[in-house]
C-alpha cells in the first residue's frame, strides 16, 4: 500500500488540504494518508519547521500532499526560524527541481478573470519553473558591510545540467500537448540567462517536433496579459517562474484555482516522487473563516495521481468533477458571479464529491 505524507501547514493550508483530502480518499481508499506537522505549527510546538518525524515519512511516502507555510508573526526572522524553512528544505533535500503549474480557465469562470472573457475563454498552458537552483538558492546569500555600507547579497547561479534536465521536462510535455515551447529569460542583461538560452537552444535539437521560441521575461509579462492562449509551455528560470506563474493564475480568476506539483529525479516517469501543493499560500487573513476556495488544493490531488501513482483515470476523475462542479454553478466567494450565493469550502467540497 502506498502511503501519502499530508502535511497542512498553516492559515489555510489545513482547510484546503482536508478538503483534497477528501475527494482523494474517496477516489483512492485503497492509498495511505499519514498526517504530520509542518511550518508554524511545528515551530509553535518547539520543534524544527519541519520536525525530523515529518522527515521520516516523507522519506518513507509515494508523494507529499502539501498545504500552505507562513504566518505573519514570523516575518523578519531567519530562514531557519520561520515556517517557509520547511518548504525550501523539502525542495532542495529531496531535489525537487521540476515545478509544473497547469494555467486553465473553466467553462463557465471566464468573467471571473481581469482580461475580457474571449481573451481567456479555452485557455490552456503550462509554466514549467526550475525549483532548485537561480537566485533563491545561490551563496553567498548574505547582508554585509562593505565601505562602512550596508549591503544585500543574493547570488543567482546556473549550471548547464541543471538547466538541460528542466528544459527536458518542458520539451516532453509540449511533445504531448500543441509542441510549442517559450523559453523565458533576460539575456540581453544577465549571464544566467546567456547560458540558459544557450542550454535550451542546444537541448531543443533533440526534439526537432517541437517548435521553441524565445521571449525575454518582461516581454512575456506582457504577453500573458495581450494574448495568453498564444503560449502552450512556458519555461522559467526560478524566480521568473515564481513571478510569471502567479501572474498567469490570475487569469483564470483567482489564484485560487491555480495546483502545482514539484517533482524530482526520484522514482520513473508517471511514478516520480513529488510534493503538491496550491500556490495561493497561506492566507492568514481569511484562514478559519471556511470560504477558502480548494480548487487548487484538490487538483493537485489530481496530479499526484498522476505524477506519482501513475493513476491517469484517477487524475481525470477528480479533474473532471471540479470542472462539472464549476459548470453546474458551484463557486467559492474569490470566483462567484455579482448577485449569486457563494459557497464555503466544506460545501463547494461536497459538490465536487457528488460527482466523483
Amino acid at each position: 500500500m502506498s502511503t501519502i505524507a499530508v502535511l497542512a501547514g498553516d492559515g489555510i493550508g489545513p482547510e484546503v488540504t482536508h478538503a483534497a483530502l477528501g475527494v482523494l480518499q474517496t477516489v483512492r481508499p485503497d492509498l495511505e494518508y499519514i498526517e504530520a506537522s509542518v511550518g508554524a505549527s511545528a515551530l509553535k510546538a518547539g520543534l524544527p519547521a519541519l520536525p525530523d518525524e515529518t522527515r521520516a515519512l516523507c522519506d518513507r511516502s509515494a508523494a507529499i500532499l502539501f498545504g500552505a507555510v507562513g504566518l505573519p508573526e514570523y516575518e523578519g526572522r531567519s530562514l531557519q526560524e520561520r515556517p517557509e524553512y520547511a518548504l525550501f528544505i523539502l525542495r532542495r533535500d529531496y531535489e525537487l527541481y521540476a515545478n509544473i503549474r497547469p494555467v486553465q480557465v473553466f467553462a463557465g469562470l471566464e468573467d471571473a478573470s481581469s482580461l475580457k472573457p474571449e481573451l481567456v475563454r479555452g485557455l490552456d498552458l503550462v509554466v514549467i519553473r526550475e525549483l532548485t537552483g537561480g537566485i533563491y538558492f545561490g551563496l553567498p546569500k548574505e547582508t554585509r558591510v562593505i565601505d562602512g555600507v550596508e549591503t544585500a547579497i543574493d547570488t543567482m547561479i546556473y549550471r548547464p545540467p541543471e538547466v538541460e534536465r528542466i528544459a527536458r521536462v518542458a520539451f516532453e510535455l509540449a511533445r504531448k500537448r500543441r509542441g510549442l515551447v517559450t523559453s523565458v529569460d533576460k539575456q540581453n542583461i544577465l549571464e544566467t540567462s546567456r547560458l540558459w538560452r544557450r542550454v535550451v537552444d542546444t537541448v531543443a535539437k533533440e526534439y526537432p517536433d517541437v517548435r521553441l521560441e524565445h521571449l525575454l521575461v518582461d516581454n512575456a509579462a506582457m504577453q500573458l496579459v495581450k494574448a495568453p492562449k498564444a503560449f502552450d509551455v512556458l519555461l522559467t528560470e526560478n524566480m521568473f517562474g515564481d513571478i510569471l506563474s502567479d501572474e498567469a493564475a490570475i487569469l483564470t480568476g483567482s489564484i485560487g484555482n491555480l495546483p502545482s506539483a514539484s517533482l524530482g529525479a526520484r522514482g520513473t516517469p508517471g511514478k516520480r516522487f513529488g510534493l503538491y501543493e496550491p500556490i495561493s499560500g497561506s492566507a492568514p487573513d481569511i484562514a478559519g473563516k471556511g470560504i477558502a476556495n480548494p480548487v487548487a488544493a484538490i487538483l493537485s490531488a489530481a496530479m499526484l495521481l498522476r505524477h506519482s501513482l501513475d493513476d491517469e483515470p484517477g487524475a481525470r476523475k477528480i479533474e473532471a468533477a471540479v470542472s462539472t462542479a464549476i459548470v453546474n454553478g458551484a463557486r467559492t466567494a474569490d470566483i462567484v458571479r455579482v448577485g449569486e450565493k457563494s459557497l464555503s469550502t466544506l460545501e463547494f467540497t461536497e459538490r465536487v464529491l457528488t460527482f466523483c
